[in-house]
């Protein structure tokens, strides 16, 4: 995915007044925001995508998966997952890459503004991000497809944690691959596939204990499979948790492998991620 949108400048401390480091973390946020939003291919897709996949889908399966639950509840719950690893993982896979190659960041690298404010205002273009499509994503499904909200506190806690983890995961894991992307062009080839990939195999598109074995558990590596049964956990009946691969939702361990995973994001950050393009070293 690519723009023509001119990379907004990074922010610098005002001469003679230094703000605080709250206060230049969410300077640097309303920028990402801005910039995300003046983007309109990526406002497009990343809001969009997920509703149109719902319609799609729902024109085409309208049957129930069992125990009284319609396909369609089932696909939403992926959906939501998918646009919170959209707007995370896919979203800063591909823009990082063009903000690189543009020497954004290496002109960013030059200001003595702290390092930690740029990744700061990318959490926060994020979460900001996130909860606005996940708030259209539910108020769609609701109208038109009769989605129940959860309905007790300890499930609005769970969706508010499953998100939290997951975001995490994914926003780290996009920080980490944008290194492999050599220019800006390769960034949407490098991280779409794995997206739609992770897509097919975590039980998004269809119920996950009808995929083959072997691709259950390969889809048990990585984290999109891990949100998709939280979020299961929270929208579908309890006694559906008897049809997942665990005879339960288990939601520890869908805790401790987000949680695995955003320690591993974090080591791949710190390892892999690039200031400068291959050909500037």
């Amino acid at each position: 995915m690519t723009t023509t949108t001119k990379p907004a400048t990074p922010v610098t401390a005002t001469r003679g007044r230094r703000p605080g480091a709250g206060a230049l973390a969410l300077r640097q946020g309303r920028l990402e925001i801005t910039q995300f939003l003046r983007s309109r291919e990526s406002v497009v897709f990343t809001m969009g995508f997920p509703i149109i996949m719902i319609l799609i889908f729902a024109s085409i399966f309208d049957g129930t998966i069992g125990g009284g639950v319609k396909f369609t509840q089932y696909f939403i719950t992926g959906m939501i997952a998918t646009g919170l690893m959209t707007v995370s993982f896919q979203n800063l896979g591909i823009w990082i890459p063009i903000e690189r190659d543009r020497g954004v960041l290496k002109r960013y690298r030059g200001t003595p503004m702290p390092k930690w404010v740029w990744f700061a205002g990318k959490v926060i273009m994020v979460v900001a991000i996130g909860i606005a499509e996940t708030a259209l994503l539910l108020a769609f499904a609701v109208a038109l497809f009769d989605l129940d909200l959860p309905g007790t506190a300890a499930k609005w806690f769970t969706f508010g944690w499953v998100s939290v983890l997951g975001v995490t995961a994914c926003t780290l894991c996009g920080i980490a691959i944008s290194s492999l992307a050599r220019t800006a062009r390769s960034g949407s080839a490098v991280v779409t596939p794995v997206a739609l990939i992770l897509q097919f195999i975590s039980g998004v598109f269809f119920v996950f204990t009808d995929l083959p074995a072997w691709m259950q558990q390969v889809a048990a590596l990585f984290p999109l499979k891990w949100m998709c049964q939280g979020l299961r956990a929270v929208f579908l009946p309890e006694s559906f948790g008897a049809q997942e691969p665990g005879g339960s939702f288990e939601l520890g361990r869908v805790a401790v492998v987000l949680a695995l995973w955003c320690v591993i994001g974090v080591v791949l950050c710190l390892t892999t991620f690039r200031w400068t393009t291959r050909r500037d070293g």
